[in-house]
């Protein structure tokens, strides 16, 4: 599978400047909602994530995901692996479990993403889950950006990965862009301004 065709054919490959969650710019940016726009092909995808699980022998009760940009991507792999699947968000900047969702004393948990870049979301809800009695027993995402390694890819560790190195990350994909501190950044220097493509803090 060429992930990278199928998000620059879903127009979710983008090229410009761009500001990114953690303050920091890029010249290049993944919009997954893009591709999850198409069930089909959302549907594809969540099914070859859940192989990939699969494979690896790991198993799991259900699926949480962090509202908003995990949400289609952890009902469809919820989907394909016939599982539970529950979502948490964000309540006054914090991130919470809310709609009558609860968790299981022992009840295994994949939590999935759309991206996984340094994690932070995706550790936030595996905290909660944690707290209330679950396990979780590993992550997903669509697309891996490069700060943290893809069970099976072996690719590199980055300090800013958030994600316990003991649990394994499952994605179909691998990005890994150049990022720079706004200080430093050539494309500001060159007279550009960042704009922030993301769904956080932006109207």
């Amino acid at each position: 599978m060429n992930l990278e065709q199928i998000y620059k054919d879903a127009g979710a490959y983008l090229e410009g400047h761009f500001l990114l969650s953690s303050g920091n710019h890029s010249q290049f940016y993944l919009q997954s909602a893009k591709v999850l726009e198409d069930p089909i092909l959302t549907g594809v995808l969540c099914d070859k994530l859940f192989a990939k699980i699969a494979e690896a022998g790991v198993e799991f009760d259900s699926v949480c995901s962090p509202a908003l940009g995990g949400i289609l991507a952890g009902y469809e792999l919820a989907r394909a692996g016939k599982k539970r699947f529950i979502f948490t968000e964000r309540v006054d900047s914090v991130m919470s479990l809310r709609r009558g969702f609860s968790v299981k004393e022992g009840e295994r948990f994949i939590i999935c993403e759309d991206i996984i870049t340094t994690g932070g979301s995706a550790l936030e809800s595996a905290k909660i889950i944690e707290s209330l009695g679950g396990v979780v027993v590993g992550f997903a995402a669509l697309a891996n950006r490069g700060f943290c390694s893809v069970s099976g890819l072996n690719n590199e560790r980055k300090d800013s990965c958030k994600l316990p190195a003991d649990k394994p990350l499952f994605a179909l994909g691998n990005f890994e862009f150049e990022i720079y501190p706004p200080e430093s950044c050539p494309l500001c220097k060159n007279g550009s301004k960042a704009f922030k493509p993301g769904s956080r803090g932006n109207a």
